[in-house]
């Protein structure tokens, strides 16, 4: 190190508790060098010899004192040559230095490096003092040294010596402009003076571990941040930790080698942020359409985006949209229907947006009605006052972004087909990142499929509405009065995600003061199937009319059915005759109806199963059912039992254990039923009839209206 380096700037001496350490273990540089000493009396003799001197020239002490030195170590050639420079040294006092060949012991010719010096006793007596060393050791070192310190100075990996008190001892060039701080301002300063971001306080820690353990850390640590040579661009720097020691193991210090990774932190982030971005994509493709429900694709949009993607998303629909007859907003403004809302954490910025379900007015100059307007996204990178009160639909909204600390935003339409549904709207506030256009092109991909999505539900859901209420309209309602029955019954159509079938019910009064009672099943969906379920429907009430047997009439339905294109019905047929007590059942590929009586365990009734109506050529076979007072019989379709993930014969022991309850309210029976068997993602509809026999007087019941 040069002069200029130690001691210290602000002139702090080394730790006077170790000075014993210091005196007790030489430098390993003059063991290295071997550098021999020689005094020399006036005449030129010989008076000391060291240790050194005897292996540099291969005399021993002995045979060295108080010989002419000129004689003992000169070529016989150069001996006058060497009589006069020793002369010259003792009459001028002026050292002289440099390579001489020296003739060893055993003959042989060694260069060696000398410096001779005059020096004065106390007497006023001179000697001369002669100091050599291997002239080829002393040249690989130096060599060593120079390539040493020019690596060091010209590398572009900054590098610094730190003693054991973790104080700068040495600074080069690269790490100068790395910091900032020229390399005087370094010396004798601890390094989290120098370094003094929290952020470095793991690397002090690691510097301790390494001069205690000896074991390097080599690419370790990625430090980010800024600094005083760059403050407007941040950098990484990647830094190795080497402990230092001298050829005996006594600790010198650390060396703290640093390496600007910047390019290759970048390359590694946005590398990073592609793979997250990807796998965004990837998310919100799966996760996104997962049903045909409006609501639940906005709702699964948001989640795909928060918190990955954005603090606080909304997801906003034009009212018109949705409602059909409800016009469009004029004047330039827009009105929106908010269908989701979600947050990564607790934030003013949700109270401003609109709630899911509320229908919101916003004028012309709102970034929202200008991205549906011209169906452009919008991107606010960096956002200010200005962009937060044309973000929000009103002032106090505005001022709720601004106290959240919101600063970047987007708004992508939600465009199906060319039409514009409504917008994306993304906000960070928490996370530092302003959105950039590659977010946007994420953000497009994200809103172009949930768009499609909502587009397919809202059509899907229109035609569903008209397929209920066609099926509704077809239902029956319960006749006023049945002669010795009690009935209840149900309809409930598919989840949304699912076109509505063709399942159906009727209770028809009969001549005689007999019921029929019918549960049926088209099979397909949507507004054919219902119209189907119609057709049957009617065929049934005029075919019952007829007081036909069961058989007879399920005969007859075949025959409609298979007139039908493409359509097969599943159908139970049961006629009720209070005056026998007597049920007389059909069935046409149904499942079983189940029969429950007092004081014993409900069951299935075993029937002939029949085929489906429209299989055609098969005949059907009634079979007679005693049903006295109390007893109910429980006509369903397969829509209350059948899952995807349970066998049916498990769903049947599980039907026959709710029922077995014969004195319950049949209303209550029914949504007993509805409840415990109907599953979440249910793909088909349910048509569910229960009858009761009740006592029955033949007079009594001819003199009722």
């Amino acid at each position: 190190m040069s002069e200029a380096e130690w001691p210290p700037a602000d002139n702090r001496e080394p730790d006077t508790g170790r000075v014993d350490d210091w005196a007790s273990q030489p430098s390993g540089l003059m063991d290295l060098l071997g550098v021999a000493a020689v005094l020399l009396d006036a005449e030129g003799r010989i008076v000391l010899w060291s240790p050194q001197a005897e292996e540099l020239y291969g005399y021993t002490a002995e045979e060295a004192l108080g010989q002419y030195a000129a004689r003992l170590l000169g070529h016989a050639e150069r001996w006058d040559w060497v009589v006069n420079k020793f002369a010259e040294v003792m009459e001028t006092g002026q050292s002289w230095g440099g390579a001489f060949p020296i003739r060893r012991k055993d003959g042989s010719t060694r260069l060696v490096e000398l410096r001779n010096m005059r020096l004065l006793n106390d007497q006023g007596d001179f000697y001369a003092l002669g100091l050599g060393t291997d002239s080829s050791t002393l040249r690989e070192v130096e060599r060593d040294v120079a390539l040493s310190t020019r690596l060091i100075s010209q590398s572009p990996i900054g590098l610094a010596i730190l003693d054991t008190d973790l104080r700068y001892v040495s600074v080069n060039p690269a790490l100068e402009r790395m910091h900032g701080i020229p390399a005087k301002e370094h010396l004798g300063r601890y390094y989290r003076e120098i370094m003094s971001s929290a952020k470095f306080e793991v690397t002090e820690a690691a510097m301790k571990q390494v001069l205690k353990t000896g074991l390097p850390l080599v690419d370790q640590a990625t430090i980010v941040g800024f600094s005083p040579a760059d403050p407007e661009h941040q950098h990484a720097w990647s830094i190795s930790l080497y402990r230092l020691e001298d050829t005996h193991g006594r600790v010198l210090g650390v060396a703290d080698l640093v390496v600007d990774v910047t390019e290759r932190y970048q390359s590694a982030m946005e590398a990073t942020e592609t793979r997250r971005r990807l796998a965004l994509i990837a998310d919100g493709s799966a996760r996104i359409g997962t049903t045909l429900e409006v609501e639940q694709t906005a709702r699964e949009l948001a989640e795909v985006t928060v918190p990955e993607f954005a603090d606080v998303v909304a997801v906003d629909i034009l009212d018109h949209v949705i409602d059909d007859h409800r016009p469009a907003a004029g004047d330039g403004s827009a009105l929106f229907r908010a269908l989701a809302v979600k947050t990564a954490y607790p934030t003013d910025a949700a109270q401003a947006a609109d709630p899911p379900g509320r229908i919101a007015a916003y004028d012309a100059d709102r970034l929202a009605t200008r991205c549906v307007r011209t169906g452009r996204p919008i991107l606010i990178s960096h956002a200010d006052g200005d962009d937060l009160a044309h973000i929000a639909r009103d002032d106090r909204a505005a001022a709720l972004l601004a106290r959240a600390g919101v600063h970047s935003y987007m708004a992508v339409p939600l465009t199906a087909r060319g039409h514009i549904l409504g917008f994306l709207g993304l906000t960070r506030a928490r996370d530092p990142r302003p959105f950039d256009e590659d977010d946007l092109a994420i953000a497009a991909e994200l809103a172009s499929r949930a768009a499609v999505c909502i587009d397919n539900a809202r059509a899907h859901q229109s035609v569903r509405n008209a397929a209920e209420t066609l099926q509704r309209s077809l239902l029956p309602d319960h006749p006023p009065h049945l002669p010795g029955l009690q009935v209840a019954s149900r309809y409930l159509p598919a989840q949304a995600a699912y076109e509505v079938g063709g399942d159906w019910y009727d209770v028809l009064p009969l001549d005689g003061g007999k019921t029929a009672l019918v549960v049926g099943d088209v099979m397909g969906s949507g507004i054919d199937a219902a119209a189907t379920m119609g057709r049957l429907r009617t065929a049934t009430a005029a075919f019952a009319d007829l007081d036909l047997d069961p058989a007879q009439v399920l005969q007859h339905l075949d025959t409609i059915t298979s007139r039908l294109e493409q359509y097969i019905a599943t159908c139970v047929y049961a006629a009720y005759d209070p005056h026998r007590a007597e049920c007389r059942i059909a069935t046409a590929g149904h499942l079983p109806p189940v029969v429950v009586r007092s004081g014993k365990r409900p069951e299935l009734l075993d029937l002939p199963t029949g085929t489906p109506l429209g299989v055609g050529g098969v005949p059907f076979e009634t079979t007679p059912l005693s049903f006295g007072p109390g007893d109910q019989l429980v006509l369903y379709t397969d829509g209350l039992v059948e899952t995807r993930h349970h066998a049916i014969d498990e769903r049947l022991d599980i039907l026959l254990g709710l029922l077995d309850a014969p004195n319950r309210p049949l209303e209550e029976t029914c949504d007993q039923l509805l409840h415990d068997l109907r599953h979440p993602d249910n793909h088909d509809d349910i048509a569910l009839l229960i009858a009761r026999a009740q006592p029955f007087t033949p007079d009594r019941e001819h003199l009722q209206p």
